[in-house]
């Protein structure tokens, strides 16, 4: 493997487990020095030593990132003890069910404050940073779910929505900084955060269903295009929303011709 970040500190929020923990093993894997942050104490400090056990290119902090002294001290200790930061990875997020009427308030607040405010607790205490090291790369983890709507998902969509339009944002306020700003908007991947979904078998079939490549995605397949959008390969890509989700939202809604017309009988179907 390449070592195209080599002599790059990259900053991972949610970082213990899923997307957050296989992108700090591609970016490690190809020379990253690593501040890994997570509530997940003993899940960032096991791939810390993981990735490092020396502690000199991969360190944890326990960070609730939905705190904004937490994440911004968290950030400030990671770019002291490194020297520097390159790229950030804006990744912690959770989910709830709920249409707006049952909605508890509390659970509202909870998701935009983990999904959305971190985002922008993140960024606000990364910039200064990106700057003094002469530019770098944001990634944030948004979500087909803040692309288009979902049913029963109402502060999922709304918090990844805002983080959308957030990243948009950023890309125009600090490109002239050398700062290029992007997300990557996965669809179902197989994460901590589906795995209860995935004990359902009628849910399972509807993924296997909906989803043009039959399957949910991995969480090194989001990895790889979020070190691509870390990278110099990427130099020119600043204010993308980039979709990593099987082919499900090329889909229009509309009724799966194909498969309905295969099953009428005298139409080569069953």
């Amino acid at each position: 493997m390449s070592k195209r970040f080599e002599g790059t500190v990259a900053l991972i929020t949610g970082a213990a487990s899923g997307i957050g923990a296989a992108s700090a093993r591609r970016l490690g894997a190809e020379g990253a020095r690593l501040a890994l942050l997570d509530l997940d104490e003993a899940g960032g400090s096991a791939l810390a030593k993981e990735l490092d056990p020396s502690g000199e290119r991969a360190r944890f902090w326990r960070v609730d990132v939905g705190q904004r002294e937490e994440v911004g001290a968290a950030t400030d200790a990671a770019a002291a003890a490194f020297g520097r930061l390159d790229v950030v990875f804006n990744n912690a997020g959770i989910g709830a069910y709920g249409e707006v009427p049952d909605l508890d308030p509390d659970t509202w607040r909870r998701i935009l404050s983990v999904d959305l405010d971190s985002v922008y607790y993140g960024c606000r205490a990364a910039v200064p940073h990106l700057r003094a090291a002469g530019g770098g790369a944001i990634i944030n983890t948004a979500s087909i779910s803040g692309l288009h709507g979902d049913y029963g998902l109402a502060a999922y969509n709304a918090a990844k929505g805002g983080v959308v339009n957030l990243t948009r944002t950023l890309a125009l306020d600090h490109a002239r900084d050398g700062i290029r700003t992007n997300a990557v908007c996965p669809g179902p991947i197989e994460t901590a955060l589906t795995r209860p979904l995935l004990e359902i078998p009628s849910l399972v079939e509807e993924f296997e269903r909906n989803i043009p490549m039959g399957r949910l995605g991995r969480a090194d397949e989001v990895a790889g295009v979020v070190a691509f959008l870390a990278s110099e390969d990427a130099s020119y890509v600043n204010g993308a929303c980039i979709v990593v989700d099987g082919g499900v939202t090329c889909w229009t809604g509309q009724n799966n011709f194909s498969r309905a017309l295969r099953a009428m009988p005298g139409e080569g179907g069953e």
